[in-house]
C-alpha cells in the first residue's frame, strides 16, 4: 500500500509574481492567495514578475564585479571606518553578526544625501543620513546603484501595497512613512570562499529590521532560511527572480500574523566566491510604525520578543542600534558616546 507523504517539501520557496496583478480580476486574486499564503505562513518567497528587466540586473552585476576587482588600496580608500554614517567597504570579517564576524566584504551605499549631525536635542539615528563613499576609478558603480536603489524602491512599494491587500488591509496605509525621506539600503557584497578556520558563517543567523528585502543572488547559492521544521534549507537560485523576506517591522505591525524569518549565509566551499545584492527598504529614520488594520488581527500570535534585541517605535532607533552592533569599529571611532560601557 502507497502512503502520501504530508512532510513539507523545502525544494524551493514560494514563487510568486507580481505581474499578475495587472492581469485582470481572477489574476489578482490568485496573487493575493499566494502572498497571503507566503507572508503568512514562510515570511520568504521568490519574486518573478517585478519589471526589472535583464539589461538593468547586468548592468548592476557588471559594476558589482568591478568594484571587487579594484586594487585593494582603492576599495580601503572607502573604509567605512571614515564615514559616521556608515557608509563605504568593509573588510572581510569587519562587520558582526549575533556577535560573530561573517566571512564577506560589502560596500554599504544608501540615498545620496548631505551629511547630517544631529543636533543635542536631536535623535541620534541622524548619523545614518548623509553622503555615500565612491570610487573615482569606477563612475558607473555610482550611476548604476543609485538607479537601482530607485528602481527597486519602485517595486518595493508596489509588492508592499498587494501585500497589504492580500490580508484585507488598507493598500495605503504605509505610504506616509516612506516618500523622498525613506531610508533604503543598498549592499554589494562578495563572499570569497571559505574562512579557513571552519566556522562557515557568510552571515549568521539573523531577521531583518525593516519591511522588506529584495536579494539578488547569484548562482552560486549558500542563502539558507529557517522553515517549520526549525531546521535551515536551501534557497535554490532562480534565474530572474529577487529573494523576498519580511522584516520585523511587519510582524511587529501586524502581531505575528505577518513573519519575519531567520536566515543566514553559509560560506562557498574552498576559494568559490559568491556575490549578492540586498536592497532593505526600509522607512524614514523618524517613522513611527502603527499597528496595520486587517481583519484576521484577532488571530495574531503575537510577536516572538528577544529580549537581547527589543524593537523602538522610532524605526531610526532600530537601524542605529544594527549598524552599532554589526560595526564596531565605526561605532568606537565616532560613536562612543552612544555604546555601552565596558564592565571594569
Amino acid at each position: 500500500m502507497t502512503h502520501l507523504s504530508t512532510t513539507p517539501s523545502y525544494d524551493q520557496l514560494p514563487i510568486i509574481d507580481l505581474s499578475a496583478a495587472d492581469r485582470g480580476p481572477q489574476a489578482r486574486s490568485l496573487l493575493h492567495a499566494q502572498l497571503h499564503s507566503a507572508a503568512h505562513d514562510v515570511g520568504f518567497f521568490q519574486l518573478v514578475g517585478h519589471g526589472i528587466t535583464p539589461d538593468e540586473t547586468a548592468r548592476l552585476v557588471a559594476a558589482t564585479h568591478a568594484f571587487f576587482r579594484l586594487p585593494e588600496a582603492d576599495r580601503l580608500a572607502l573604509d567605512n571606518v571614515n564615514s559616521p554614517h556608515f557608509r563605504g567597504y568593509t573588510r572581510t570579517g569587519d562587520e558582526r553578526t549575533g556577535g560573530s564576524r561573517d566571512w564577506r566584504d560589502q560596500l554599504d551605499i544608501g540615498a545620496e544625501r548631505p551629511a547630517r549631525a544631529p543636533g543635542p536635542d536631536e535623535p541620534a539615528y541622524w548619523w545614518l543620513e548623509g553622503p555615500n563613499q565612491w570610487p573615482a576609478a569606477l563612475p558607473e558603480l555610482r550611476t548604476e546603484a543609485l538607479a537601482w536603489i530607485d528602481r527597486l524602491s519602485l517595486v518595493a512599494a508596489r509588492l508592499l501595497r498587494e501585500l497589504l491587500t492580500s490580508i484585507g488591509a488598507p493598500a495605503d496605509f504605509y505610504d506616509p512613512v516612506f516618500g523622498a525621506h525613506a531610508h533604503p539600503h543598498l549592499k554589494l557584497v562578495r563572499y570569497p570562499g571559505s574562512a579557513g578556520d571552519g566556522a562557515g558563517q557568510g552571515v549568521g543567523a539573523h531577521k531583518d529590521y525593516g519591511f522588506l528585502t529584495l536579494l539578488l543572488q547569484d548562482r552560486v547559492g549558500g542563502l539558507q532560511v529557517q522553515r517549520e521544521d526549525g531546521r535551515f534549507h536551501e534557497v535554490p537560485p532562480l534565474d530572474g527572480a529577487f529573494v523576498v523576506n519580511l522584516g520585523e517591522l511587519l510582524e511587529v505591525a501586524t502581531d505575528g500574523y505577518l513573519v519575519a524569518t531567520n536566515h543566514r549565509v553559509v560560506s562557498p566551499a574552498g576559494a568559490t566566491e559568491r556575490f549578492s545584492v540586498p536592497f532593505f527598504y526600509n522607512p524614514r529614520l523618524d517613522a513611527r510604525i502603527e499597528p496595520l488594520p486587517f481583519p484576521h488581527a484577532a488571530t495574531a500570535p503575537g510577536v516572538s520578543d528577544d529580549p537581547t534585541n527589543p524593537l523602538f517605535a522610532e524605526y531610526g532607533y532600530n537601524e542605529l542600534k544594527g549598524k552599532l552592533r554589526a560595526h564596531p569599529p565605526v561605532a568606537r571611532r565616532h560613536h562612543a558616546h552612544l555604546l555601552a560601557p565596558t564592565p571594569a
